[in-house]
């Protein structure tokens, strides 16, 4: 309630206390109890470990969806319950269905399922409890959010051609006769003689488009060793480590964990270790490649090995709100009971899923950016991007450069 309201709650078991107290109260309890707002607790907050709650959702005019009901006549559910039960991705903790990389598959969320996957719906919740708390008591002053957007960029593949070592030149090569593409091959050579940019090479695009816009942007670096769903350059290639410091100078940078580190925690010390020595700073954000989570183990390793900040809390096949909230938040382990010093920042918006969208729906990628931005705008939250650098041809350079205009405050 303080970070999503502003607000100091003092937590009381005495009955009478609470019944004395001339501050706004909240009940919390199946106790009915007059000049307070009620709110009928479900049991999740009361029980300890991890139980397949059955949950059913349903439609209302003020809160438009809603678990965990109840026939309390302030608040028609235990908002508390279901915000935690979505905040900590509990059906995460559940035996689920997979996608191809072994992720949570988004089709199996509540969310989606039940049609609320584009609305930052916790944060709808806390605009009506607000509500709710003001026309019972008008004393009651309210945090002020301002809305922030952070444009992120993954650089999965710095370069397509260039900086690749004489043996995975070599075997582009021969992959361009085999399969007779001569138009890669010319492409290729002209590259590597230096004749033609890299088609990957966007990065003075981005830093003019940034400082032209006045957006705080943050690059994330994979890493990782070479592997089938890693393929960037070597982290002791000279001219890579030279992009990584140069791009450091204008922006943050951030580690891009590899696929291969996916629950290893060593091999993920490794990688914060070498994009540490590279930029001579300490490496305290992240996001996972192909933003791979597994609950609890993902971010139990992220906060072993130093990061502060998580910003993989999004799906990478649907635009949307994998946690149904559009502000930052610390993560709590429902395994441990703890509340964690990691705070997760939920990207909503992605370049890649867009196109794809925007080609299945017949629609624009302006239209299939806007509705999800305004969502975020609407309730002064924090919206995070992300786009890629071998993505950024004249098309992607055009629309990236409307995005910025569009998302901006």
């Amino acid at each position: 309630m303080n970070d999503a309201l502003g607000l100091e709650p003092i937590q009381t078991f005495n009955i009478e206390e609470f019944k004395n107290s001339a501050l706004p109260k909240i009940n919390y309890s199946d106790l009915k109890i007059e000049n307070c707002l009620s709110i009928l607790p479900h049991s999740i907050l009361f029980n300890v470990g991890i139980k397949d709650y059955p949950i059913e959702v349903s439609n209302h005019p003020q809160f438009f969806k809603l678990f965990f009901k109840s026939q309390n006549p302030d608040i028609p559910f235990d908002i508390f319950g279901a915000t935690f039960w979505l905040l900590s991705r509990y059906e995460e903790y559940l035996p689920y269905k997979t996608d191809t990389y072994d992720r949570f598959n988004y089709r199996s969320s509540l969310a989606y399922q039940y049609d609320f996957i584009e609305v930052p719906i916790i944060n709808l919740w806390i605009e009506q409890l607000q509500f709710s708390l003001k026309k019972m008591f008008p004393v009651l002053k309210f945090k002020e959010h301002q809305y922030k957007f952070i444009s992120t960029i993954d650089i999965d593949n710095a370069f397509k051609f260039k900086h690749k070592g004489f043996v995975r030149a070599l075997a582009g090569y021969a992959k361009d006769i085999l399969s007779k593409d001569a138009a890669s091959f010319r492409s290729r050579f002209k590259v590597i003689s230096g004749n033609k940019k890299d088609p990957f090479d966007c990065y003075d695009f981005l830093i003019n488009a940034h400082k032209q816009n006045q957006i705080n942007a943050i690059y994330f670096f994979l890493l990782g060793d070479y592997g089938p769903n890693d393929k960037n350059q070597s982290a002791t290639n000279l001219p890579f480590q030279s992009l990584i410091k140069s791009m450091a100078d204008y922006s943050a940078v951030g580690i891009h964990p590899s696929f291969g580190s996916t629950n290893k925690i060593q091999q993920l010390k490794v990688e914060i270790s070498r994009l540490s020595n590279i930029i001579h700073s300490p490496v305290t954000i992240s996001r996972q490649h192909y933003s791979v989570l597994k609950f609890p183990k993902t971010y139990q390793n992220l906060l072993q090995a130093g990061i502060e900040q998580d910003f993989s809390m999004g799906y990478t096949n649907i635009n949307g709100f994998r946690a149904s909230y559009c502000f930052p938040y610390k993560w709590y382990n429902i395994e441990s009971e703890l509340l964690t010093p990691l705070t997760i920042n939920s990207f909503c918006i992605a370049e890649n899923t867009m196109v794809y969208y925007a080609t299945k729906q017949n629609k624009t990628l302006s239209e299939q950016a806007l509705p999800i931005i305004n969502e975020v705008k609407k309730y002064n939250g924090q919206l995070i991007s992300i786009f890629h650098n071998d993505t950024f041809k004249d098309d992607m350079k055009n629309f990236y450069e409307d995005f910025l205009k569009m998302a901006k405050k």
